[in-house]
């Protein structure tokens, strides 16, 4: 499976699968991959790969953005501060996600990649109830920053779908897994979500076939989030009650309104070729890589200038923080 890290290419207010052309939209995120986000990217005549100059991820000719809400920490006293991304274990990198693009377990079938064009979201920013949440959207509370013990794969175990109701020593990590079944026509639906689906029986993992009106399977794309929780370790910041104090930017204080959304930008046939050849993490024979400090120089200058970072009065966006 190809793992590797994506730096923060930015963190605004923008969201061209939502939102598009809306500047600011609704909700902050924080963005990865190539320098042509922007509000306006239109299935197919709008391309990556043609548009960006350079990319914040690991692979040089992944120029596919992959963007996610961010975390804030809402103090004892109602002030919020955004809460910083650690890079996972093995890789380097500023903040950002780390991305994963899983072949079929049993070692010999073979996946279609995405299409050019081809985009999707995962989950639902207005949730706050675990009914209606798709899968494989989940937290996982460490208690060592060097994830020991670390608790098995993702989304079982101890791992919740909300936010860890308690204190979480060593962070925080997100888990978001995309559907692996495609209708093969579509690379874009209305609701960015009906073009794909999850295996009809059992899973992608235990090799569940995909249901007939999404034929198509393709690569499971994962992405984890590691926060860097620590500076919060203070129980006389947190609320009286010893309820958990962290919110999603959309005003989400449950976590189940975390939700991840993807753009296909790879050049060629690059992502294809890694994935027959079953490449591992962050090198691959198939692929070109640059190096960490060159993916980390790759950012972008907010759209709408907007203060995200130190204590805040408000969510950006001014949103009122929900739990129902």
């Amino acid at each position: 499976m190809l793992r590797f890290s994506c730096s923060k290419l930015t963190i605004e207010r923008l969201d061209p699968l939502v939102s598009p052309g809306m500047e600011p939209s609704p909700h902050m995120h924080q963005v990865g991959g190539g320098n042509s986000f922007r509000a306006t990217m239109a299935p197919v005549e709008y391309d990556p790969v043609k548009e960006s100059t350079c990319t914040s991820c690991s692979f040089s000719e992944d120029f596919s953005n992959y963007w996610t809400a961010n975390l804030f920490f809402k103090a004892r006293n109602g002030s919020l501060k955004r809460v910083p991304q650690l890079a996972n274990m093995g890789l380097e990198a500023d903040g950002g996600l780390t991305v994963y693009y899983i072949p079929p377990y049993d070692g010999k079938s073979n996946v279609t990649a995405f299409k050019p064009g081809f985009r999707m979201l995962v989950g639902d920013a207005m949730l706050r109830k675990a009914e209606g949440q798709q899968r494989q959207l989940c937290h996982r509370c460490f208690s060592t920053v060097n994830q020991v013990p670390f608790g098995g794969a993702p989304c079982t175990g101890d791992d919740t779908a909300s936010l860890p109701p308690k204190m979480c020593t060593g962070g925080i990590r997100t888990t978001i897994t995309f559907p692996t079944c495609w209708d093969g026509v579509n690379v874009d639906s209305p609701d960015h979500k009906s073009h794909v689906a999850y295996p009809e029986t059992g899973s992608f993992e235990s090799g569940g076939p995909c249901p007939a009106s999404h034929p198509v399977k393709l690569p499971q794309l994962m992405y984890e989030i590691i926060w860097d929780t620590r500076e919060f370790n203070d129980v006389d910041m947190w609320p009286e009650d010893g309820s958990q104090p962290f919110v999603y930017s959309m005003g989400d204080g449950t976590g189940y309104g975390q939700h991840g959304d993807y753009v296909f930008g790879w050049k060629d046939d690059a992502l294809q070729r890694a994935l027959d050849a079953r490449c591992s993490n962050d090198r691959c024979s198939e692929l070109k890589s640059q190096a960490s400090d060159d993916a980390m120089r790759c950012t972008l200058n907010q759209t709408v200038p907007e203060e995200y970072d130190g204590w805040l009065t408000r969510l950006p966006g001014n949103w009122n923080i929900t739990y129902n």
